[in-house]
């Protein structure tokens, strides 16, 4: 979860896209240069663990859109995939 903040901080598309799941996966991710994200909160998470097939996590992103505020929430759910975890989507 937090690495794939991190590559959206960065604009790093090539790793977002990695990390997601194949069968939710979009063919491309599109920068916004306006938009800057700032700041990750993980409020909670379950599962994950080493002998779990799924995770899942709940944030708030914290983001400036064209120097103004504001915060996105999800509930995210990870997979194991291929031996790694891997971002499905929001619950």
């Amino acid at each position: 979860m937090r690495s794939r903040f991190s590559a959206f901080a960065l604009d790093r598309s090539d790793y977002v896209l990695d990390t997601w799941h194949p069968d939710t996966r979009p063919t491309g991710i599109e920068s916004d240069p306006g938009l800057r994200w700032v700041r990750l909160e993980v409020q909670e998470s379950t599962g994950g663990g080493v002998f779990d097939a799924e995770g899942f996590v709940t944030f708030q992103a914290h983001f400036r859109d064209d120097g103004q505020a504001g915060v996105m929430t999800e509930r995210s759910r990870f997979v194991r995939h291929d031996g790694r975890w891997v971002y499905w989507g929001p619950v």
